[in-house]
């Protein structure tokens, strides 16, 4: 049901009264960039059950003595922390993937670290080419 969330349903007034504000505050925080409804035809807003749950963390923070441009600050980096979280949950089921298709396979990958920084796949006993001062990593098989 997250879906539903997120769907933009309520007019500002109806948006208002669930955060307990001044519709003209979420216009206010709107332009400031805090909370961003949907639009709809003739530009009006359109808020989510999301959006007034934002709307009343940014009045709970604004309580606690939060200035305006620290709540723009703390939910920016909320938004950076959950992205990052998603995309290390990503790369954690696609290595385990990865471990999960190499179990018992003879020609498990090496990797090598040039000077550069490139990374580069190389096959089991292969050596990276030229005088390269390369740093061949490896984990022997258990």
């Amino acid at each position: 049901m997250a879906e539903d969330r997120l769907a933009p349903v309520f007019v500002i007034s109806v948006a208002a009264e669930l955060a307990e504000m001044h519709p003209q505050t979420l216009r206010q925080y709107d332009r400031l960039g805090l909370v961003s409804p949907s639009r709809q035809r003739g530009k009006q807003r359109r808020y989510s059950q999301r959006d007034v749950d934002l709307l009343r963390e940014v009045q709970r923070l604004s309580k606690d003595g939060v200035s305006l441009e620290g709540i723009r600050r703390i939910l920016e980096l909320e938004n950076q922390v959950a992205a990052l979280q998603s995309r290390v949950s990503e790369l954690s089921r696609e290595l385990d993937a990865t471990r999960a298709g190499r179990r018992g396979s003879p020609m498990a990958r090496v990797f090598a670290a040039g000077v550069a920084g490139e990374v580069v796949t190389l096959s089991r006993g292969q050596r990276p080419r030229g005088r390269s001062q390369a740093v061949v990593l490896w984990r022997p098989q258990q």
